[in-house]
Formats: C-alpha cells, structure tokens, sequence
C-alpha cells in the first residue's frame, strides 16, 4: 500500500465523507467494497499510481473508512448512491468514469439508471448487483456475522478474511492493508453497525434496472471470485445493454490489488476507448476453460 493520501472530508446531506483527490485529467471516482474495514484507501491505494492522467477521487461512502456513520434509511444501493450523487454536486462533477470495487460497482450501476448523463464509463469488479441465477457465491452477511461475533473482531480475524475470501494469494496480502482494514472495523460506529442490517441498509435488487444502464460497462473480474464467479459476470455483462467482460488469471475479489498494473492497463484502454462496448459480442479473451475451472 503506497502513502495515504490524507483528503478532505465533504459534507453533504448532513454527512461528513472522506474523499481523496488526486492527478489531474478525467474525473474519475473509485468507490469500494462492503466488507468490514473497507474504505476507498484500502481497496485502491494500490491502483492509484497506475492511473495516471486522471482526477481520481477515491470516496469513502457512508458508514466506512474515515467517513460520517448514519443509519440507512433506504435500501442498501440506493442509500450510497444518494450520498455519492450529492457528492459529485458538491464536487462541481457534472459526470464522471466509475472504477468500482463489489459494493461500489452496485451504486455506479443505480446512479448510471437513474442519472444517465452523470456516468461516461464503468469498470465494476466483484459486484453482485441483483439475483441472475447460477451457484451462489459466499455470503458476505455470513462472513461479516463471524468476523464481528464469537470474541469481535481481531487482527487475526481479519487475516483470515481477507485471505480466504478476498485474494488468491494470501502469502502476499500486505500487513499495511490487514492493519488499516482491521483499524477500520473497530472504531466506535463500525463496531455499532457491524451485524445490523437495518442500519445498514436492506438488500436490494437491481435487476430490473439492469436495462436502463446506457453507460459501457467493463466487468473487470477475479477468475476465483468466491462472492460471484466467472459465469455470474457473463451473465451480468449479458443482462446489461453494453458490457465486455475481462477475467484476470489467479486473482480472486480484489484483483485491483492482487495485479495493480494488470488492472490498470485493461480499465485504461477501457476508459480510453472511444467505441461502445456490446454485451452481445463474444469476447475471444474469456476462455471456456477458465470459467469452468472457476465455477467448480
């Protein structure tokens, strides 16, 4: 994990959120996942020095990282996509690429349905945005119930998740990042809100919103994604009206940060490119034998 970048924190509807901006170039907002101790920092500080000439501005969302903690009262998505909205008003953003990490890929998708002209691009990894059939995948309500049960949360607790359910590799998950996730997750509103899903939104659904997405979708995706695999981010790339899918060998929920240039080199050539992507086109790169060995 490279330097913090320290931010500022930006109220908006009565809500302090912490944002780091940083580059100059096209605005382009990073938005995490939901697991405990997430924040934008954790989930990308790595993939920040491969983005080069763009406004990156990495947002902790409501109830994680460094930002404010109020009690949902909307649906999950559409709970974070009224703050994140609000912020780009705030921000002077007018419309913005999207780089998306699980929970976050869920909120650029409501916010691309509702608000068409404020989204250009998306690149939405290891998000579960509505029910599409398949295997399930593991249940992050599971896994937030133990890691916040028994004896609470530990620094040990957190390696594991973090090893079991989020890298591939857990010999190179970095000490820096198990320290800042696990910080995160105690402080006095994310112990509060650990295991209460009222407060943090209920479930939603976005499956019927699916169609209204006009902006180009890049799945950029872990090829061992335990929280949804390979054949649930065909399917998703199917149900969207322009989406490509990419699949990155040997990495699971967090490729961004298990192969940051990897990553970065096919968001970039995405976000870059001038051309619509098609969900109904065949993409020659997703190899039958990868996603059967994914799915098994």
């Amino acid at each position: 994990m490279t330097a913090s970048i320290a931010g500022t924190r930006h109220t908006v509807l009565g809500t302090a959120l912490r944002v780091r901006t940083t580059g100059e170039g096209a605005p382009t907002v990073l938005l995490h996942g939901g697991g405990p101790g997430c924040s934008a920092w954790t989930d990308f500080a790595a993939l920040v020095p491969e983005l080069p000439g763009r406004r990156l501005v990495l947002v902790d969302l409501p109830q994680y990282g460094d930002s404010d903690a109020p009690r949902a009262d909307l649906p999950l998505f559409s709970f974070h996509a009224r703050y994140v909205t609000a912020l780009l008003d705030d921000l002077g953003i007018e419309r913005a690429d999207f780089v998306c990490q699980s929970l976050g890929g869920a909120v650029a998708l409501l916010i691309a349905a509702r608000h068409p002209h404020r989204v250009g691009r998306i690149v939405l990894t290891g998000s579960r945005p509505a029910e599409l059939g398949g295997t399930p995948g593991v249940s992050g309500a599971e896994i937030r119930a133990a890691y916040y049960g028994g004896e609470g949360p530990t620094p040990e607790k957190m390696r594991d998740l973090i090893s079991l359910h989020e890298w591939n590799d857990p010999a190179m998950v970095p000490e820096t990042t198990i320290a800042e996730r696990f910080r995160n997750s105690v402080s006095t509103t994310a112990l509060a809100l650990g295991t209460d899903i009222e407060a943090r939104g209920r479930p939603e659904d976005l499956g019927p919103l699916l169609p209204e997405v006009a902006a180009p979708v890049l799945l950029l995706w872990g090829s061992a994604d335990p929280f949804a695999d390979v054949g649930y981010a065909a399917r998703l790339a199917a149900a969207l009206p322009a989406a490509a899918l990419e699949v990155l060998p040997d990495t699971a929920h967090h490729p961004q940060e298990e192969r940051p240039r990897d990553y970065a080199r096919l968001a970039e050539a995405f976000l870059r490119d001038p051309s619509p992507s098609d969900s109904r086109q065949t993409d020659p790169r997703l190899a039958p034998v990868e996603a059967t060995r994914c799915e098994s």
